[in-house]
């Protein structure tokens, strides 16, 4: 069983920037994926970013060249940041994780945070 825990996220005018930071508590595999999932209200779910353990990362065509995701400090850990955040990045933010070798933003995860709100505002 792996805990995410979410932390950052919070209000932002259209062109500003945020950080979102994950921790996995119980890290269970030595290759894994780790990436962020966003849902805005009545529309789907959409991933955003993932990286693997070999730091091998893939974003959704919405963030590329705006957002990046890395490795934290700590084992298990990751960051995203945002640049020239948009009013349709505004969403709730969701930290997720699986073991094994496949990472793709558009992957099925088993392991979800509780999601941090990112609203961005024109």
């Amino acid at each position: 069983q792996i805990k995410l825990v979410e932390s950052g996220g919070g209000s932002v005018h259209a062109g500003g920037s945020l950080k979102l930071s994950c921790a996995g508590t119980t890290p269970t595999s030595s290759s894994y994926c780790m990436g962020w999932f966003r849902q805005a209200p009545g529309q789907e779910r959409e991933g955003v970013a993932v990286i693997d353990f070999d730091g091998s990362t893939r974003y959704a065509d919405s963030v590329k060249g705006r957002f990046s995701i890395s490795h934290g400090n700590a084992k298990h850990t990751i960051d995203l940041q945002m640049n020239s955040l948009k009013p349709e990045d505004t969403a709730m933010y969701y930290c997720v994780a699986d073991a094994g070798w496949e990472c793709s933003p558009t992957m099925e995860f088993d392991y979800w945070g509780q999601g941090t709100q990112v609203t961005v505002s024109s």
